[in-house]
């Protein structure tokens, strides 16, 4: 059986000789998306009038019978439809006429395209999953989260194999829709509820040139069909133009499939390393609505952008959080502690109360490293002596999250250390443990 102790509080100890000093957990600074609530009730009367207005154009349109979109039919008066028609009112700046002919179009296309079994189709793309495009965890107001990152696609076998001829394009492009509809699947279309999914995509390595069919079909899909399937920040809604498009108009700028989605909607995304340089050739092209839908992470920066927004324990290893494939097949994570690392500064984290026989496991990650980790065990008796479970190792900036256990022999703490003094950077990081009491009888 598990059981979780609480660590004492940090020991953080400043470079200059003889001088220490104590302090709690430093709160980092927590960012949120909010998106349209969706209640009927808090529209304009012209936005309402053009929902009456769609409604009845769809029920008496050719495509009535068959009109129901993610397992929710779009007549009837469901609650849950509301949501979905206000998508695309909204993906069309609430112009009825139009908004039809993208909604009728879309249900077209889901019929051509089948999507509604898609999911659970076997497409042959096993070894993409996890690596290229994935749903993983949820943000800290329960938005699906999708991974998105095609540096894998550099080495040219890959390639080839991926997006060698149109027939392996369109696969490729199946397999894709695949992903985003397992996430949608997840959403509530319900007003107040969670009705959007935040992309996080990753640019390092992505051969732009190389992939601009494929994304070039991925972002029409996406806008056609999807619109305002991605959270937007509050701070930022306030600031948009209402209704501006996205123009791509420059060969370096196809690619930014992942991160627009549905351009016409309102959409929000984390952009990773790799990213400055591409949105600084992009950035005139760009509307400023659609500008307002990024937040560019600098290199090396990931975890602090992303914590902002995502508990480290839903964040992938590779990204400066805690999560691993394989554990998301054990239920929920558990949850992480954070703080952060001041530059200068060293800081312990003790967790008492070990008893003799137990087995302590846990998990640490700092986002960038490059400072110095170890970790030992210290016994309760006075003429016991510490046990050195992990050497001080200087840790890479590419590290990711450490992950290790100790079986003690007698009761004690476990001391983790993380010492930042050489660095004037002040660094986010986060842990969890557990400790699993031993069952040998005395």
């Amino acid at each position: 059986m598990d059981s979780s102790l609480s660590p004492t509080p940090f020991d953080h100890q400043n470079t200059e000789p003889k001088k220490t000093f104590t302090t709690s957990l430093i709160p980092l600074r927590s960012n949120h998306f909010k998106e349209d609530t969706y209640f009927v009730s808090e529209l304009k009367p012209s936005e309402a009038k053009s929902l009456h207005d769609l409604k009845h154009k769809l029920s008496t349109s050719s495509l009535a019978a068959s009109s129901s979109m993610w397992g929710v039919p779009l007549i009837g008066g469901d609650d849950r439809a509301d949501v979905i028609l206000l998508k695309f009112l909204r993906a069309r700046d609430f112009k009825v006429g139009d908004s039809l002919r993208m909604l009728e179009k879309c249900l077209e296309w889901r019929e051509e395209f089948k999507t509604e079994k898609l999911t659970e189709e076997d497409l042959g793309f096993k070894d993409l999953e996890g690596r290229v495009a994935y749903m993983r965890g949820y943000d800290k107001e329960g938005h699906p989260v999708c991974y998105n990152a095609y540096g894998v696609f550099k080495e040219r076998e890959m390639y080839e194999r991926v997006f060698g001829d149109e027939e392996k394009i369109n696969k490729f492009l199946r397999w894709r829709v695949q992903v985003l509809e397992r996430g949608v699947k997840l959403l509530h279309f319900k007003p107040g509820g969670v009705n959007s999914i935040i992309q996080v995509t990753d640019l390092k390595d992505m051969p732009k040139r190389e992939l601009r069919v494929a994304s070039n079909l991925i972002l029409s899909l996406f806008q056609d069909n999807y619109p305002e399937m991605v959270a937007t920040k509050e701070e930022e809604r306030k600031k948009k133009t209402v209704g501006a498009e996205v123009v791509i108009g420059a060969e370096e700028t196809v690619y930014w499939e992942a991160m627009v989605s549905a351009t016409d909607g309102d959409e929000y995304a984390y952009v990773l390393p790799g990213a400055a340089r591409e949105l600084a050739t992009t950035i005139p092209f760009l509307t400023h609505r659609t500008k307002s839908k990024f937040v560019i992470s600098k290199e090396g920066n990931a975890a602090e952008t992303l914590y902002k927004f995502i508990r480290p324990e839903d964040i992938p290893v590779q990204y400066g959080g805690l999560s691993r494939p394989t554990e998301s097949q054990n239920g929920p994570p558990k949850p992480a502690s954070e703080f952060s690392i001041k530059g200068g500064e060293k800081v312990n984290i003790q967790i008492e109360g070990i008893e003799g026989g137990a087995t302590i496991s846990w998990d640490i990650v700092v986002g960038g490293w490059d400072l110095e980790y170890t970790a030992e065990f210290v016994p309760n008796a006075e003429e016991g002596y510490a046990i050195v479970v992990e050497k001080p190792r200087r840790m890479k900036a590419s590290d990711e999250a450490v992950c290790n256990s100790f079986t003690t022999g007698e009761a004690g703490k476990l001391s983790i250390s993380v010492d930042n003094s050489l660095s004037r950077k002040k660094k986010v990081a986060a842990y969890h443990y557990t400790v699993r009491k031993s069952t040998t009888a005395v």
